[in-house]
C-alpha cells in the first residue's frame, strides 16, 4: 500500500515556516523516504507571507505541485483564510492560537488549536514556536520520527547554533503534549 502525506506549512516570513517544512522533508530523506519541499514567499520575506508544500512518501512523488493537502500547519490568519479550504476531507489542520482571529469552521477535518507562541515564551525561546507546531503535527501524523527531527537539527543547524538543540527538543515534546491535551475542535 502506498503511503504519501501532503502538507502545507504557512505563515508570515520570520515565523520559521520554511524551516519547519524543510526539517520535516530532510527528516523524511534521512529515513529513506521520497520527499519534496517547495517554498513560496513574497519579496518582502520577513513579515510577508510564506508557505511551503512538503510531500513525504514511501514511493516516487509524481509532482510537487498540488492544491489539496492532507494536513495544514498554519501560523497566521491570512494563511488560514487561504488554506483552510485546501485541506482534504478527513485531513488535519493545526493552527497557532494567538495569531488567529477567526478560527476554522470546517467539520469534515480534525482541527487543533496550539498555543505555540505562549509555550515558546515559557521556554524563553520565541524562535521554537515552529518546533512546537512540528511536535504537535507529528504526534497526530507520525510521518517521520521525533528522534529523526532532532538528528536533522544537528545536521542543518550551524555549529554555533547547536546550543539551541536542547530547547528545540523540549519544544517538540511540548507540542506533542499540547496536542494531546487539546481535544479535537468541532465547528459549532
Amino acid at each position: 500500500m502506498r503511503i504519501e502525506h501532503e502538507i502545507i506549512c504557512a505563515g508570515f516570513g520570520g515565523q520559521g515556516v520554511l524551516s519547519m517544512g524543510s526539517i520535516i522533508a530532510y527528516s523524511g530523506m534521512i529515513e529513506g523516504k521520497e520527499v519534496s519541499w517547495m517554498p513560496s514567499y513574497g519579496p518582502e520575506m520577513r513579515g510577508g507571507t510564506a508557505n511551503c508544500i512538503v510531500i513525504v512518501s514511501d514511493t516516487r512523488i509524481s509532482s510537487p505541485i498540488i492544491t489539496k493537502f492532507d494536513s495544514a500547519i498554519v501560523l497566521n490568519q491570512p494563511s488560514l483564510d487561504k488554506f483552510e479550504s485546501a485541506v482534504k476531507p478527513g485531513g488535519i489542520l493545526l493552527y497557532e492560537q494567538s495569531t488567529i482571529i477567526h478560527p476554522p469552521t470546517r467539520d469534515d477535518i480534525d482541527i487543533f488549536c496550539i498555543p505555540a507562541n505562549a509555550e515558546a515564551d515559557k521556554l524563553k525561546a520565541k524562535q521554537v514556536a515552529n518546533m512546537i507546531m512540528v511536535g504537535a503535527f507529528l504526534e497526530k501524523r507520525p510521518i517521520v520520527k521525533m528522534e529523526t527531527i532532532v538528528s536533522t537539527l544537528k545536521k542543518v543547524l550551524p555549529e554555533h547554533r547547536h546550543n539551541l538543540i536542547p530547547v528545540n527538543e523540549l519544544a517538540l515534546k511540548r507540542g506533542k503534549e499540547l496536542v494531546n491535551l487539546n481535544e479535537k475542535i468541532t465547528a459549532i
